[in-house]
């Protein structure tokens, strides 16, 4: 059953040094779990992104949280480049698996599916292979000669998730984002923070029971509002630009990154 936890931080304290945790591009950033985790003083986290990140990977790289990093890109988009992520790399402070879109995507479906490899096309000539000794050329066992590529599952210990909404029940409501689904699925275990819990059975809802992630998936849940800010929560609040182009900005150093931290723990939380 899921475990209804009071907040965030009752959700990173469930998850252990060295863990691999997997997170999922914007909108819906699970902010508030990352500054928990940040606050917990977590280390050596492998953090897998579907398939790309932002700013919540960048701050989590720069609180010293992660160790390895799978992504097919970490950016701030019209922001500039990731501060603390560039650092981090240049510095060899974190190891970096390189990845593309497609792959990551394909071995998310192979671990949300139990296979054992997935083979995909797209990737024989690029300079990722010499990079990946994980992924493998084989001949394609149909057609002899024509060779493909095969990446192993991705199965984070655990998807760290903010959505709109869930229900009493534990299910929660992923609206177009099918890519979480996926990444629940594939994952050990589902940490969910959500904007707000409704007491009916979202199950019983014709519009929303298509795009849940059921409770079977998720091992804990706690409510958070304005849990993706400063990025958007579709419907509810829009993507704070401002806060953004701030945090770029101090993030390009290290006492930077650390005050804006600072800045941000000392605000209430019902103001956010």
């Amino acid at each position: 059953m899921t475990r209804f936890l009071s907040t965030p931080d009752d959700l990173a304290a469930l998850v252990p040094d060295g863990a691999s945790v997997g997170l999922a591009k914007e909108p819906l950033s699970p902010i508030a779990l990352a500054r928990a985790l940040i606050r917990r003083g977590a280390r050596d986290l492998h953090l897998v992104t579907i398939p790309t990140a932002s700013m919540v990977a960048d701050m989590m790289i720069g609180a010293g949280c992660v160790r390895v990093v799978e992504t097919s890109g970490v950016t701030l988009g019209e922001f500039g480049v990731a501060p603390r992520f560039v650092e981090a790399v240049k510095t060899g402070a974190v190891e970096v698996r390189d990845a593309t879109c497609p792959a990551v995507y394909a071995a998310l479906q192979a671990g949300e599916k139990g296979q054992p490899f997935v083979p995909i096309r797209g990737i024989i000539g690029s300079d990722l292979l010499a990079n990946r000794p994980d992924w493998k050329v084989i001949d394609n066992p149909f057609a002899p000669g024509d060779p493909v590529v095969i990446l192993p599952p991705i199965r984070p210990d655990f998807a760290l998730i903010h959505a709109l909404k869930a229900d009493r029940f534990g299910n929660v409501w992923v609206g177009p984002r099918h890519e979480l689904k996926t990444l629940a699925h594939a994952a050990k275990q589902s940490l969910v923070t959500v904007e707000e819990i409704v007491e009916h059975d979202l199950r019983e809802d014709e519009a929303a029971s298509p795009n849940l992630i059921a409770s079977l998936y998720v091992a804990a849940l706690a409510e958070a509002p304005r849990g993706a800010w400063p990025t958007a929560a579709p419907g509810l609040y829009p993507l704070d630009e401002a806060e953004i182009a701030s945090y770029a900005r101090a993030a390009k150093t290290p006492e930077g990154f650390a005050a804006w931290l600072g800045g941000l723990e000392s605000t209430p939380r019902a103001a956010e």
